[in-house]
């Protein structure tokens, strides 16, 4: 079964809106072949054969290592090729790939491409994973969680978490503990243990990992972290250093979203720009000069602009600032995102058109959910639907004690009586002095609160009186939603591969449908 996206409460408006192409300047911009024949159009005129020289090379000298398969090595080729494009998502380089949305998205990413070649079979497209190899929060990617452990990873973190070494791993023998006994768990055990080999980078076990789950499906990996395909956005970055670009072009778009959408979902900074050493830290500009946060570092305008041109690889794109660089450097018509990732993209339409770069489709992606059958048949002897734990579940709990209450159809009952009654009065109040008036309908508040006060206090009992029957539905929650939030944020995909292994990943390849942004539920 699936939920659509606009029937859950807790997807944000503005996808919603964007979704229902109700977004102004937004509609060529969602899921629709038209669409992707003009950004098709676009990309062929903006996209040179040398940047798709420099991408095949820096693709091809970054999978060294990897043994691609034939359908890796097709789609790589096919980048030389001005008919060919890529669909790209992104993703931290979460240990072990973190929570198994991870795997949902870059499938969604895979059968997009495939969704375009079917339909568009005069071009070629080619699904593409960005690492995003640069980000420096260690402490938010060193750790995965599955049903019964939770895992994590010591590093030197402050740097680029691409180019930490992995230097603690005994986290692979509690996971061996775990999964010794699966179907799967050899194999688990095995991707685990190759990945995080002492001395190799996250970056290598990341790329590693992704190639075991999906070279077959054609994926290809890209690092960001390069000084040729960096080459590519120093116009850019002197652009951001300079003028501010990126926080300048998207104040309109920024207040609209605050007014419409009372949130901004990430805040540019005047610059949107980080610089490497053994660290990545801010560059801030402070009377004329360019400090680096945290360092003794500063460099003149000058200085700072020399560094560029000589150095870019020095140069990091914060999360704002990293879309230019992806849309610069590849072919691309689309990105897959999660609905946080979205709501960032669409504070930079107006910064693309001053860079004159073509603004990309964009794509939420779906979501998916596991449940074992057990699960399902005591949802449905609940008397509730799968779709009742994804809106106000303590509603939900508080409609099932009181279903079929008399106490509280009695309660409804009288104060529908009493509103009526106060009704009649209240009319021929209005006839006679005004303070009388006032009297009877601040009587009718005071005794309509009484009635609340009474409702509250019969839910209060019959909680108490039910408790078991709140502790089941509670706890029926928690199986929907561990740990009090969407499966697919918390549970790695070890969860599910070590029973199903790549069946599991075949099967949620086939339930989506790329065209629809919604829930898709399934059991395991």
């Amino acid at each position: 079964m699936t939920i659509d996206f606009q029937h859950i409460p807790s997807i944000p408006k503005l996808i919603k809106d964007f979704l229902g192409k109700k977004l102004d300047g937004f509609q060529n911009n969602t899921f629709n072949l038209d669409n992707f024949r003009n950004q098709i159009s676009e990309k062929q005129q903006s996209y040179s054969d040398d940047k798709r020289e420099l991408l095949y090379n820096a693709i091809f000298a970054q999978n060294q290592e990897e043994q691609l398969s034939p359908k890796q090595l097709e789609y790589l080729f096919s980048l030389k090729d001005n008919n060919t494009f890529t669909i790209t998502t992104g993703h931290q380089l979460n240990l072990f790939t973190g929570p198994v949305f991870f795997i949902y998205k870059i499938l969604q990413t895979i059968k997009t491409a495939e969704f375009l070649k079917s339909n568009l079979p005069e071009h070629n497209f080619v699904p593409v994973f960005w690492m995003a190899t640069e980000d420096h929060d260690f402490d938010e990617i060193n750790h995965f969680k599955t049903r019964d452990h939770y895992y994590e990873i010591k590093g030197n973190a402050g740097g680029d978490v691409g180019s930490i070494r992995i230097e603690d791993t005994f986290f692979i023998q509690e996971f061996e503990k775990e999964f010794k006994d699966h179907i799967y768990g050899t194999e688990l055990i095995l991707w685990i243990k190759k990945a995080y080999q002492h001395g190799k980078t996250h970056t290598e076990a990341i790329r590693y990992l992704v190639n075991q789950l999906f070279a077959d499906y054609g994926l290809l990996t890209i690092d960001g972290n390069s000084k040729e395909l960096k080459s590519q956005v120093k116009d850019v970055f002197r652009k951001e250093l300079l003028s501010n670009q990126l926080f300048e072009t998207t104040k309109g778009q920024r207040e609209f979203l605050e007014q419409e959408y009372h949130k901004v979902q990430v805040n540019p900074r005047e610059i949107n720009l980080f610089y490497l050493t053994e660290t990545r830290n801010r560059i801030e500009k402070i009377n004329n000069e360019y400090f680096i946060l945290d360092t003794n570092l500063k460099f003149s305008e000058e200085e700072i602009l020399n560094e560029l041109e000589n150095h870019p690889e020095k140069f990091s794109p914060n999360a704002v600032l990293r879309p230019a660089y992806q849309e610069t450097i590849m072919p691309n018509l689309a990105y897959v995102g999660g609905n946080a990732e979205i709501m960032y993209w669409i504070e930079l339409k107006d910064y693309f058109e001053s860079i004159n770069l073509p603004f990309p489709i964009l794509i939420p992606r779906n979501s998916m959910l596991f449940l074992e059958e057990k699960t399902f048949r005591k949802i449905e002897k609940s008397g509730l639907q799968v779709e009742d734990f994804f809106g106000n579940f303590a509603g939900v709990i508080n409609q099932k004690i009181l279903d079929n209450n008399d106490i509280k159809s009695l309660l409804e009952k009288k104060e529908q009586d009493l509103i009526h009654s106060f009704s009649e009065i209240k009319i021929e109040a209005e006839h006679t002095d005004k303070t009388f008036a006032n009297l009877v309908k601040a009587e009718e508040a005071r005794q309509l609160k009484s009635f609340k006060r009474m409702q509250k206090r019969l839910l209060k009992a019959e909680k108490l009186k039910q408790s078991e029957k709140v502790d089941q539905l509670q706890n029926l929650f928690l199986k929907v939603h561990p740990g009090g939030t969407w499966q697919e944020r918390v549970y790695n995909f070890s969860v599910f591969y070590a029973d199903l292994g790549k069946q599991w990943i075949a099967d949620s390849y086939q339930q989506m449908d790329v065209q629809k942004s919604e829930l898709i539920i399934s059991p395991i």
